[in-house]
């Protein structure tokens, strides 16, 4: 059978095809904005990997899974510092650690959620989902009086179902941007000559009980200090609202700002 196009059928076939090409392009271009994981077609929605800032300011990031052996040496690192960070726990080291996640509240660090049983989250449901993530908010709230709001997926996994159902929960998605590999145990000079490549709106990933993680972090801060930076909990890095991500690299933009502070 042989098709033949007619010139009405050319027209609305090419009006369909430029319907299709403009809904695509509005719904690019407003993907994720106002900080929203707006879903357009097959479009791939990321966590904050990093913020576009100019105010040289950085985040430390530590996860807690597997252990609490250098956590009150670190405690005592960053109080020595004046320096506040960001820790990420799983709900089961919430419960193994309650006394250390409230004394590590009241020293003014953050807390956020890392699952209840660190699984991998590209492999759950949506429900699955919900249930890792309220669960381990409810034990940190219990704990500490406060729910969190930054959510960091374990082994650093995610897909669409992750991100726009944390985001659903109110839960801003964060990943890292520079690794510092410790649970690697490179030594020392490695970790730090990784770490000191941050630069403005970084975030810094590193592990609470990573054995060379607290010789690191005491080298560490002071150059940070010298060279201008500011360690600061994500509560001050990153944007609440009127943002957007860049899709090919993970980086939290101002929407009012076209990029800086």
């Amino acid at each position: 059978m042989k098709l033949i196009l007619t010139p009405g059928k050319n027209f609305i076939l090419l009006f369909f095809l430029g319907l299709i090409l403009v809904v695509f392009t509005v719904g690019f271009l407003m993907g994720n904005k106002y900080g929203e994981a707006i879903p357009v077609l097959n479009q791939r929605l990321v966590p904050i990997y990093k913020v576009a800032r100019d105010d040289k300011l950085i985040s430390i990031t530590l996860d807690g899974t597997w252990g609490a052996n250098y956590t009150e040496e670190i405690l005592q690192i960053l109080r020595e510092n004046n320096v506040k960070i960001t820790f990420f726990f799983a709900g089961y080291w919430l419960e193994k650690y309650p006394e250390l996640v409230r004394k590590i509240a009241a020293e003014g660090h953050e807390i956020g959620n890392h699952s209840y049983t660190h699984p991998h989250f590209n492999q759950l449901s949506k429900e699955k989902i919900k249930e890792e993530l309220e669960s381990t908010s409810d034990l940190i709230e219990k704990l500490i009086g406060k729910r969190p709001v930054f959510f960091r997926p374990p082994f650093g996994e995610y897909n669409n179902n992750v991100i726009r159902t944390a985001n659903e929960l109110g839960y801003q998605v964060i990943q890292w941007s520079i690794d510092s590999l410790d649970w690697m145990e490179p030594g020392v000079d490695k970790i730090v000559e990784r770490v000191l490549k941050a630069e403005s709106g970084d975030i810094i990933l590193m592990h609470n009980n990573a054995p060379e993680t607290p010789e690191a972090l005491r080298r560490l801060i002071p150059i940070f200090k010298q060279r201008g930076y500011r360690i600061v909990p994500l509560s001050e890095l990153v944007y609440k609202d009127n943002y957007y991500i860049e899709s090919h690299s993970g980086r939290q933009v101002r929407q009012d700002s076209g990029g800086g502070a």
